[in-house]
């Protein structure tokens, strides 16, 4: 019978893709020797709107996989090298997943097909319901049609697939619960959760890796190498995000008397020799908070259970320096008062910019303030600098109109953003934090009460 048949080799090719123009392989589903049916997935396809899998328009058996997984491809592109046979036609198997199709030609039966096998032909895409549908006819599956083989990717449908990536998943780690172990959404989320209620010094979720894209086809390109402080904080950075869930409070303070307080200064200033910033306020202020709220001078225990109270009070400033961003320490900063501080500001600034800090210089903070004052801008999200469990960002005041109850008056306003460890801050202690961190530095006589 097998000399019989009628076969021909054609090559099944990517479908038509809209306004897209090359889409990435994420997953090829079949390989040589399996018999596939009509509309069997042969791969997966991704680009940045959706994921779909193209369907074979034809029965047969896949003699050659012309792509990879991470290959890029285009309308027309060549996938698989199919032999369709009238036999094959007639009797097509019923739909059934990739990794389930593994059911091999005979050697003898493969060879004598080939050596019938006209030239191959390229064949478009056909939409699955075109064809007319040819009478179903039982196939006995394969015996090995449930296992999955060694170094398969796990059995998933593409919108799972895309759920998984969008948590930062490895699906090879997930267990499947539904029909041959395929993995569900729903088993997504509970190792999700698993992991979520895993200790703070737990193992953090998978983070896909950075695509590679080729820039050069778009216009002339240069590779710059990061800075070394870039390089180094980088990925700390990126624990940090995804270690703890942050949360950002915004807040404006009124710093019209404080400013004119701080002008008042500047004559002494000058005597002293020393440049009187807004900051300096701001660290002789946060001692009293951080002491009336204790959980922000605080750390997360690797247990997850306990909080680590720190009944001292070492202050990070962020620094920009050439190389990127550093946060030295300004120690027992309950201890000292706004001249001293300003002294030790300027001179722990200076020595970042120049590239002379010291680990030390780095090590001990308790809370941390960023600040884009002299910079401009408004709002922004500062980073939680773990195992801290919060950050103080500090923009540019800016002069605004504000009801007094009466008419508009000109008030000197402070943007500030507070982001925290939603683990140990909750919203209600986010926003006491910044409406006290105005009372206190919109009214510095209120240190003393």
């Amino acid at each position: 019978m097998g000399s019989d048949r009628v076969s021909e080799v054609k090559e099944i090719c990517v479908p038509p893709l809209g306004d897209v123009d090359q889409v990435d392989v994420i997953e090829v589903l079949v390989q040589p020797g399996d018999r596939i049916a009509q509309d069997d997935p042969l791969i997966t396809l991704e680009s940045d709107k959706a994921s779909m899998e193209v369907p074979s328009p034809d029965a047969g058996v896949v003699k050659e996989v012309l792509v990879k997984v991470g290959d890029k491809v285009k309308e027309g592109d060549p996938i698989v090298r199919l032999e369709s046979t009238e036999a094959a036609a007639e009797a097509p198997a019923p739909p059934q997943p990739a990794v389930e199709t593994a059911e091999a030609v005979a050697p003898a039966e493969a060879a004598e097909e080939k050596a019938a096998a006209p030239p191959a032909e390229v064949v478009q895409f056909r939409p699955p319901e075109t064809p007319p549908a040819p009478e179903p006819k039982e196939v006995p599956p394969s015996p090995e049609a449930a296992e999955i083989p060694t170094g398969a990717l796990p059995y998933a449908s593409p919108s799972v697939r895309k759920f998984a990536r969008q948590l930062g998943v490895d699906l090879s780690q997930v267990r499947g619960s539904g029909p041959k172990g395929r993995i569900l959404r729903e088993d997504v989320e509970a190792f999700v959760k698993a992991r979520l209620q895993r200790p703070a010094g737990g193992v953090g979720l998978a983070v896909p890796a950075i695509p590679e894209v080729d820039f050069g086809k778009f216009g002339p390109v240069e590779t710059q190498p990061l800075s070394r402080i870039k390089r180094r904080s980088g990925p700390h950075l990126q624990q940090a995000w995804l270690s703890a869930p942050q949360v950002t409070q915004h807040h404006e303070v009124d710093i019209t008397e404080l400013e004119d307080f701080r002008q008042s200064l500047k004559p002494e200033a000058e005597r002293r020799g020393v440049k009187l910033t807004p900051l300096a306020f701001i660290l002789r202020v946060l001692p009293v908070l951080l002491q009336e709220f204790p959980t922000f001078n605080a750390s997360l225990a690797p247990d997850g259970e306990n909080l680590i109270l720190k009944r001292y009070c070492h202050i990070g400033v962020a620094v920009a320096t050439p190389d990127g961003l550093v946060v030295p320490v300004i120690r027992d900063v309950d201890r000292k008062g706004v001249w001293e501080l300003a002294e030790e500001l300027a001179e722990v600034s200076s020595r970042a910019r120049a590239g002379k800090l010291t680990p030390g210089d780095l090590q001990g903070g308790c809370f941390s303030v960023s600040s884009l004052g002299g910079i401009g801008g408004g709002f922004f999200t500062p980073i939680v600098n773990v195992p801290e469990v919060a950050i103080l960002g500090i923009a540019r005041a800016r002069m605004q109109p504000v009801w007094n109850g009466s008419e508009f008056v000109p008030r000197l306003q402070l943007p500030v953003s507070l982001s925290y460890d939603h683990r140990v801050i909750d919203g209600a202690e986010g926003a006491q934090f910044v409406v006290r961190f105005g009372e206190l530095l919109g009214d510095l006589r209120r240190l003393v009460l």
